[in-house]
Order: structure tokens, then sequence, then C-alpha cells
């Protein structure tokens, strides 16, 4: 028996062969290449080789030439060998780029153990005389680009510090001019809390509130003085004055006097009903109207917003003597002049409010001065900087010379002649790399392809998370005149029939109870979900149970041409009324006792919304009772949730896997999600039932037996992918009159 991994690897092989074998090639190229380069040269090369090393100026004036110095003791291979010495030294010798490119080498040696750095010039050529005279020409090209490096540099320098001097300087003319400003804005203030004069001006206005509020206190005195005395406020005191003064109010005072005399001498011998007395009456109603009038002109002008006064009142308001008319007067200027007083004491209260942020604010401004002052400072630190650093440059440019010398002119030394390397030996150990190289490769491939390619794995996965196993499929072979799209089983002594009779005899076992309605899914395309689902109902049938098998994949074509029955035309135009009518939609297989089918409407659009319809649940609970086993062929689970689903309608589903189509990590995910059952999880919530696994497809031996054996054999995989019949018609079976209600 083959081991499972050595299976494993044969199938990879088959698939990821040519990868192998295009591994094995490029190592034997390159092994080839490799042979070719290791081969001596014909005459044996000379390597010249010559030194430079650092020199110091003789005399340094500026701080600019001695950091040019530093630097030009900093150069690598990449700053010595610039185009320009490259261009320049194929000029003068006669050497190709290519030459210099594979013969050229430069060090950079650091210093260490006391030994000063240098830099070694190395060049390889067939001509002894030819690579000293390459190298002595490198190393003068060399000097002379250490020289405009630092020459560059000290350009850069220049053209930088003259670029970014102006800008500086515009800038430290604005500071200047912002501090100019900030002086002629609050250089007054500041200049007063510098010679003291704001807090003497705080000061002095805190006496004269004092001042005014004595004054404010000896008016009060006498203003209540001359209250209690005259036994009225200043705004009685008023209007008192005003109605005295007035020579009508006095008139029509008299009268009322008059009128009143007459009316008491008459009241003492005729009632009010008297006509003498009523018009009397009315004579000093309308006196007191008049003296209303009047009062409110006086005191409102003209009567508008003057307050309406009782007469009575108007006449005791109005009877003032000459000597309290006096106090009266008095009593109001006092008033005036209180008022004035607190709106001068008010006024000197906000003077002294002002002040005093001036003087809070007084800190804030200072601060603001040494702000700008410190801004201009370091601003012209910076021109003078910079402008020094332009000056010294401008000194350092005279001084820049090289940074190298040479050392040691170039010298080649007498060298061996290597021994060649057998090509042979190398084309043999690269053939051997590349065999290895393609082996791991193919393994690699097979391994990161994330498919399982034995049943032997498919087996230890679903054992793994405890998936029963309903049985094992094997692969298809046909005879070539005998072949047929769908379904295996139609012949009733086919070699295949009792591998799905394990299968059917196992699904009756898992679970309680035999399961009568199940569903036939996978959990990715092309596993032979579909083919195992008809040759299931096939041989359920041949069993002598009466078996129903219902296309549930809404969104492909019907396959029931297989069966030789003809889809119904008009089902995908009213899908809810085709499976609405049981009698109309299930039909009956011509050439298989005891099966039925439900032809698929599809595709059809929303086929979630008729697989959630009520019709479709209707038509499930009936056909449970109607037949012995009823299965359903749904499309995978990670193509939609169809399954998922018509699952709670039915007593579980079954998984279809098949080696070198089935997904390790998509298989582990969706029977862990089936099977897996969460502690913490409301046990009333439904869980969907999963009765087992199929594979199919798996490479067992299969006993041929009543059939005879032909030459050709056509290996056909178990998918759901099959040709078209040709077009013919069959009969259509209706359903038999002992099924029909």
């Amino acid at each position: 028996m083959t081991l499972p991994i050595v299976k494993r690897y044969l199938i990879a092989f088959e698939q990821y062969k040519w990868a192998g074998l295009s591994t094995f090639m490029l190592a034997l190229g390159v092994s080839g290449a490799v042979a070719m380069i290791l081969e001596p040269p014909e005459t044996p090369p000379y390597t010249a080789s010559g030194i430079l090393t650092y020199q110091n100026p003789p005399v340094l004036f500026s701080e600019t030439g001695q950091s040019i110095r530093e630097r030009g003791q900093q150069l690598n291979e990449g700053m010595l060998l610039q185009p320009r010495v490259i261009e320049s030294v194929m000029t003068k010798v006669a050497v190709t780029p290519k030459e210099l490119k594979d013969n050229l080498k430069v060090t950079v040696k650091e210093a260490e153990d006391n030994q000063p750095s240098y830099i070694q010039v190395r060049f390889s050529d067939p001509s002894r005389e030819r690579a000293v005279e390459i190298v002595n020409v490198m190393m003068k090209e060399m000097v002379e680009q250490s020289r405009l490096i630092n020459t560059q540099q000290l350009r850069d320098i220049i053209d930088t510090v003259t670029t970014r001097l102006e800008p500086v300087e515009q800038e430290l003319r604005q500071a200047e001019k912002a501090l100019e400003e900030y002086d002629k804005r609050e250089g007054a203030t500041l200049l007063a809390i510098e010679s003291g004069v704001l807090p003497e001006a705080i000061v002095g206005n805190q006496k004269q509130q004092q001042n005014t509020q004595i004054q404010l206190d000896t008016l009060t005195a006498q203003i209540q003085s001359l209250q209690s005395r005259l036994g009225l406020n200043a705004d009685q005191a008023y209007v008192s004055q005003a109605l005295t003064a007035d020579p009508i109010i006095a008139q029509l005072r008299v009268q009322l006097y008059q009128i009143e005399s007459q009316l008491a001498l008459l009241r003492q011998d005729y009632r009010d009903e008297h006509p003498q007395v009523a018009a009397l009456i009315k004579q000093k109603q309308a006196a007191e109207r008049q003296l209303q009038a009047r009062a409110s002109e006086v005191l409102g002008g003209d009567g508008i917003a003057a307050p309406l006064r009782q007469a009575n009142q108007i006449r005791v308001d109005s009877s003032l003597d000459p000597a309290r008319q006096q106090l009266a007067q008095n009593l109001m200027t006092l008033q005036t002049q209180k008022e004035t007083l607190q709106q001068q004491l008010e006024n000197l209260k906000k003077i002294e409010v002002d002040l005093r942020e001036t003087y809070r604010t007084l800190p804030n401004k200072q601060l603001e001065k040494q702000r700008l002052e410190q801004e201009l400072a370091y601003k012209r630190a910076l021109y003078d900087k910079m402008k020094a650093q332009l000056v010294d440059s401008q000194a350092a440019e005279a001084e820049t010379v090289s940074s190298l010398k040479v050392a040691q002119e170039g010298y080649a030394s007498d060298v061996e002649i290597p021994e060649a390397i057998s090509m042979a030996l190398i084309l043999a150990g690269g053939g051997l790399a590349g065999v290895l190289g393609g082996a791991v490769l193919i393994f690699v491939l097979g391994m990161l392809s994330g498919k399982f390619y034995t049943w032997e794995e498919i087996k230890g996965a679903l054992q793994e998370r405890e998936v029963p196993l309903l049985g094992l499929l094997p692969n298809v072979m046909f005879f070539e005149e005998s072949f047929q799209e769908m379904p295996l089983l139609l012949k009733p002594h086919s070699p295949y029939l009792e591998y799905y009779e394990k299968v059917r005899s196992n699904l009756q076992r898992s679970g309680e109870k035999p399961a009568r309605v199940v569903l036939i899914t996978s959990a990715g395309e092309l596993e032979g979900k579909t083919f195992c689902a008809y040759n299931l109902a096939i041989a359920t049938a041949r069993a002598g149970k009466r078996t129903l098998l219902i296309e549930g994949d809404l969104r492909s074509p019907s396959r029931v041409e297989s069966l030789k029955l003809a889809p119904e035309p008009l089902s995908g135009t009213e899908p809810l009324h085709y499976y609405g009518d049981a009698n109309n939609c299930i039909r009956l297989v011509p050439d298989v006792e005891n099966l039925y089918v439900i032809p698929s409407p599809g595709p059809v659009r929303q086929a979630a919304t008729v697989l959630e319809s009520s019709e479709m649940k209707r038509l499930l609970n009936e056909v449970r009772y109607r037949f012995d086993m009823v299965i359903i062929d749904v499309p995978s689970l990670s193509a939609n949730n169809d399954a998922l689903t018509l699952e709670p309608s039915t007593d579980g589903m079954v998984l279809v896997a098949r080696p070198s189509y089935t997904l390790s990590g998509q298989l582990g995910e969706f029977a862990e999600e089936l099977t897996e059952i969460d502690e913490d999880e409301d046990s009333t919530k439904y869980r969907p039932r999963l009765l087992g696994a199929i594979i199919n497809g798996a490479d067992i031996e299969v006993e041929w037996f009543e059939e005879p054996i032909e030459e050709n054999l056509i290996p056909i995989h178990s998918t759901t992918s099959q040709r078209t019949l040709p077009a013919q018609s069959y009969p259509v079976a209706q359903l038999p009159p002992k099924v029909k209600r």
C-alpha cells in the first residue's frame, strides 16, 4: 500500500512537474554559466596596485578650510569613481567601461594599529605595462577629483550662505521694524510706569474719590434734615412746590372751597337729589377734573406722561406756605448736587479701573517688548554668523587643494596560472542541485496550495473534528461507447452501486432516528456534490425506497435531462407557484423505479427569497411524509447561504469532499462551525446539524463484474461541471396516483 505522503507527493508532482523541471533547467543553466566563468583565462592576468594617502594643506587661516580638509579625508569609492574620472581615464588610456567595471577595484582602508588610512587602487589586465599605466592614470584623476570635490563643497557653502543671507537680512529688518512700532504704540505707557506717573495717578484718583464721598455724606445729612422738617422726600417736595406755584391750581382750589361751603349749607336742608345740590356736586366734580388735568399738565408735560393723582391729594400737595416752599426749593437743590457728585464718583471709579487695568497689563507689555528684543537679537546674531561664514568661506577658497596624494606608483607583481576546474563536475553538481531543488519546490508548492491531495488526509481531518465518515466513493471510470454525463448508476449492475449503498446505509444509522430529508452540499466548488446527490438518490430508489431528488440549486440550470426528463419551461417565470403545487412539480424518472425528482426552475433571480418562502417550507413538510427518502442538492457553503436556509426544514446536511479540490482551511472552518458547541451560547438557539461527510473521487480499486471490460477507459472526475447532452425529447412521466392527494 502506498504511503499517504508518497501519494500526496505524486499528485503534487503531476500538477507542478513543469515548475520542478524549470528549477532543474535553471540550476543546470546556472552551473553551466558558473563553469564557463570559472574557466581560467588563456593568458595570466597581472594585477597592478597603487596607494593614495591623505595630505594636509600647508597653512590654513579659515575655519571653513579646516572643515573641508576633514571632509576630504572621508572619501569612498563612489565619490572617487565619478563619471568624469572614468571618462578621463578612458580618453587617456584605451580601455572600455566593461574592462574598468570588471577589473578595477578601489579599496578604502581605515586607520588601525597606529597606521594611517589610505586608498588602494588595483587593476587586472593581461598586459603588465597596461595595468600599471591604467593604475597611475586612475590615481592622478582621483587626486584631481578630490580637489574638485573640495572646491565644489566650498562653492556649495558659499552659494548656500549667499542664497540664505538675503531672506535672513529681510527678517532682521522686519524684527527691527516690529520693535520700533511697538515702542511707538506702547512706549508712553511703559515710560509712565517707569517714571512713577501711573501709580501717582491711581493714588490721586483714590483721594479724589474720598473727597467726593465726604461731600456726598454731607449732602445726604442736609437732605435728611430737610426731609424730616418738611415731611417730604425730594420727589414729593418737587411735586408740592410745582403745584403750589401754579396760579390756575390755586384758583381751582379756591373755587372748590367755595363750592364745598355752599354744599355744606344746602345739605343741612336738602338731600343730594335736590336740583341745587346736584348742580353744585356736578360743579365740584368738574372742578376736580380740571384740577387733576392741570396737575397732570404741570407735573408730566401737558398731561401725557403725568401720573393720575386724586383731587384731594393735589389740594394737599399744593398747599405749601412760602417758608415751606423755600425749604422744598433747598431740598431739590441739594438733591441735584448729590446726584451730580454721585455721577462724578462713578466716573472716578471707572477711571480707577482703567488705570489699574493698564497697570495690571503692564508686565505683559514689558514681556512682549523683551520678546521682540530677544527675537531681534537672535536674528541679528544669525545674520552676523552667516555674514562671518561667507567671509570665512571666501577666504578658504584660496586655500583649497586636493586631500589626496600619490604615495606609491602603480606596480604589478608576477602571478601564478590557476588550474582549470572540470566543467563536467560543475554541470553534474548543478544537475544534482536542480533535481533536489525541483523536488523540494514541488513538495513546498503542494503544501502551500492548501488542498487535500489524498482521501487519507481528508479522513484524518474529519476524524480530528469528530465528523462521521459516511463512505468513500471511488474515482469514476466509464466505458467509451457507454459514456454518459450523469448519473452513474442508471445501469442496474454498475460496479459503483455498492459504494453508494454503503453511504445510504450509514446515513440511515446516523443520528437518533433515520434521516428522511437530507441536504447534500460541499465546502467549495467542483467537489462532486451534485454527482453524489444524483447517484445516492438512484441507489436509494433501487433499494426499494420511494425517493425524491430535489434540485435545490436555483442559481444554476436543471440537470434532469441526464435522467431523460425535460425541465418545465415555465417554472422559472413563477417559481413560487411552481413549488406551491407539489403534484405538478414532482416528476417520475422513467428508467429508475421509485425515483422522483423536482427539477430546478433556475436560474432564477432572488433564489434566497424562493428558498425562504412559505411555499418551499410547505413542500418540504409535505414530501417528508410522502417519500421514504428526500435528497436535496444545494450549492456549496462557500458560494452562498442556501444550504443553511433550507437546513432547518431537513434532518441535517452531508458534506462532500474531494481530493485535489477540497481546501483544508475551508473544510475545517465549516466543519468546526457545524460541530463545535459553545458552552456560553444560548441552548435554545438553533444550530445546523451535520450528519456526516462523503469523500468523493478516492483512488480505491473497483471490482468490475457483469460488464465487459473495454480497452479504452476514460477517467471522469465526479464534478458538477458536465457537458450538455444532445437535444432530445423525452416523455414526461406524471406522479403516480398512489402518491397524489
